[in-house]
This record gives structure tokens, sequence and C-alpha cells, in this order.
């Protein structure tokens, strides 16, 4: 599905809206509607960033475990425009953390619940693993002391080391919660993306 908004091009996986279509079947709507607003606070921080640089976006892919967004301007910053960009993505979730937090300390649990999933959301992000803004970062900064290449490989090589766990992860809480199986599927997405070199440094 395609829209058009703020002279942004926005393309929606069908996927996504399947996706949306079973949560509210199986009453996790507000967990999916939670999750869904925490992944958009972050991607609002790194195009709040671009549009300050004068980098608006043209295009963004909304898919179940990713928003892409079209950076045709990323080689034109400079590193600390870029850096500083990647880092407000994770940034936004964190100060949501502290926000909702202080909220929920006033009000009620529905606030702890979006400050948590806010959370991981961030942390998660921050992961240095190809394809996150850990990655991306990580990579930013070997590229300063050694080749792109080089540091290409480092950062696949540490991405291996973090998603197995991440897997491993994900069945444990597979089989020990109500089939939870968003952390084994996110894994396993990161997995494939890393083997087919989908990344983009």
């Amino acid at each position: 599905m395609k829209v058009r908004a703020f002279n942004i091009k926005f393309e929606i996986s069908y996927t996504l809206i399947c996706i949306f279509a079973i949560c509210i079947i199986l009453n996790q709507f507000k967990n999916f509607l939670f999750c869904i607003l925490a992944v958009i606070i972050h991607e609002s921080g790194h195009i709040a960033l671009m549009c300050f640089f004068n980098s608006k976006p043209q295009k963004i892919k909304i898919k179940p475990f990713e928003i892409i967004i079209s950076d045709d301007k990323r080689h034109l910053r400079t590193t600390k425009e870029n850096v500083f960009i990647i880092f407000f993505g994770p940034f936004a979730n964190f100060i949501c953390v502290i926000l909702f937090y202080l909220l929920y300390l006033l009000c009620n649990t529905y606030f702890l619940n979006f400050a948590l999933i806010n959370l991981f959301v961030g942390v998660f992000n921050s992961l240095p693993v190809i394809s996150l803004d850990g990655g991306q970062l990580l990579y930013i900064f070997l590229c300063r002391y050694i080749s792109g290449n080089m540091a290409h490989k480092i950062v696949n090589i540490i991405s291996f080391m973090f998603i197995f766990p991440l897997s491993a992860l994900g069945f444990i809480l597979l089989f020990n919660s109500a089939y939870n199986f968003s952390l084994l599927a996110v894994s396993l997405y990161l997995m494939l993306s890393l083997v087919l070199k989908k990344d983009s440094f």
C-alpha cells in the first residue's frame, strides 16, 4: 500500500497489515499498537535530525521488522551529522522511557508497559548488529582507524556473535511464554539480513 504525506512517499507492507489483523483476532492489539508506536518514535528521532540537517527523506518503506528510510544525502553530510542522526533514534526511545515511567508513577500501568517497550526498542537498536543503529555507529567508528572493507568484516563478525544468543533467547522465550515468537522472528530476520549482506552502510 502506498500513500504520500508531507511530500514523502510511504510504502506499507501488506504483510504488516496481515500481522495487524492477526493481532486483533488474537486479542494482542494493545501490545502490537505499543510496539508500532515505539518504532514510530524511534524512526521519528532519525527523521527529525535528518530534517534538521536539511536531508528530508523522499521515501519510507514500512515492513514487519524494519522501516527503511531513503537517505540519498548521507554521503554529503559530515560524519558527525550522520552519527547524530543514527544516535537520535534510540535516544528518542530512551527519552520516552523516562517520560512514560514518570507518568506511570502518577497514573497507571499502561504507561509502564509503553515505557518498557520503548526501553526494549532503544536497547535492541543499540546492539552492534548490522542493519541496526548500533552496527551503523560501530562501522562509522571503525572507519576512523581502518579501511571501510575491514570495518565491514569486523561488524559482520560481531553481528554473528550477538545474533546467535538472541536466537537462543528467542527459542527460550517461545517455549516459556504464551508462544511469543517475536524475538525469535526478529533474530532470524537479522540473521537472514546478515547472510544475504542486506546492509545499508
